[in-house]
């Protein structure tokens, strides 16, 4: 089973031929309104991978909470550890250009009420896997872990956007995701290099640096590698990264190894960018097993 404590968003997605600059006002060709936030992308990327996925987060009492839920609701998540608080349910403001790059702003809103004792003790034991990202408060995040760790439960904290967290709690993560940006930051904050090697050799554990169409790399105690994108031509590269991680999740929860899981996800993300949208673009586990049967299983170890 897969647990995720995250953010729960409602996506504004504006069409653009170009994406704004500072001050700059442009008309878009579209808005479309669909449910997102990187908690919720994750968990409904996982269960359209086939897991069991319990999502833990918090909505507004406000007219955007059904739709911010009706991803989940539709990939069959278990909402009984969603709170509504008494703040607007997170919003996301979305440009995406003709070439599939956008621009993201975010508004917490409710996701800052969620809190880490929504998830009781007992869904945290062995055979557990636990996912965390950063749109959430910090410290409920890091409460959550360092409790996941006492309980046995398996630990992915996908560290985005990038925040500080105290040391016994990234040391107590088993696998942590970052995009290259994220890295360069986390490099700089602990005084280390920002690839994948580096990273790992100072927090002791395992880490994948995703690195957008150039692939992703890897490192840690199951040994290390680096795979090449698929190719594919990009129309909207908006959740891919939250793609990966829930894939990434939902493979290791089925018990398979690293490498095959970095595998399968990579395949799942590349195919969420030939579509438009955030969770309207998180692939189907057939869809994914379809893509993956012309996709060569080769990677390059880390020297």
């Amino acid at each position: 089973m897969i647990v995720v404590f995250g953010s729960i968003n409602l996506d504004l997605i504006f069409a653009m031929d170009g994406l704004p600059s500072a001050g700059q006002t442009l008309l878009a060709r579209s808005l479309d309104l669909h449910p997102g936030g990187k908690g919720a992308n994750q968990a409904v990327a996982a269960a359209r991978d086939g897991a069991a996925v319990t999502m833990a987060g918090a909505v507004g009492s406000d007219g955007l909470r059904e739709t911010a839920l009706s991803g989940l609701r539709r990939a069959g998540a278990d909402l009984s550890r969603v709170a509504v608080a008494d703040r607007a349910t997170g919003t996301a403001a979305i440009c995406t250009d003709a070439a599939g790059r956008n621009q993201i702003v975010v508004a917490g809103g409710a996701n800052l009420q969620a809190r880490a004792d929504q998830v009781e003790d007992a869904l945290l034991a062995p055979g557990t896997v636990l996912l965390v990202q950063m749109e959430t408060d910090p410290g409920e995040c890091a409460a959550l872990i360092l409790r996941a760790k006492r309980l046995g439960a398996r630990i992915i904290l996908n560290l985005a956007p990038a925040a500080p967290l105290p040391p016994p709690v990234l040391d107590a993560v088993d696998i942590l995701v970052v995009n290259e940006d994220e890295a360069a930051w986390l490099g700089t904050h602990l005084g280390c290099a920002g690839d994948a090697e580096a990273l790992s050799a100072r927090l002791g554990g395992t880490v994948i640096r995703t690195l957008g169409g150039d692939g992703v790399e890897w490192a840690g105690t199951e040994g290390g590698g680096r795979r090449p994108a698929p190719r594919v031509v990009a129309r909207d590269t908006t959740g891919a990264g939250d793609c990966f991680v829930g894939v990434l999740a939902a493979e290791l929860d089925r018990g398979r190894p690293l490498a095959d899981a970095i595998h399968r996800a990579s395949c799942a993300a590349s195919l969420s960018c030939t579509r438009a949208g955030g969770q309207a673009s998180l692939p189907t586990a057939a869809e994914t097993d379809a893509a993956l049967a012309g996709i060569p299983d080769a990677a390059v170890r880390l020297t």
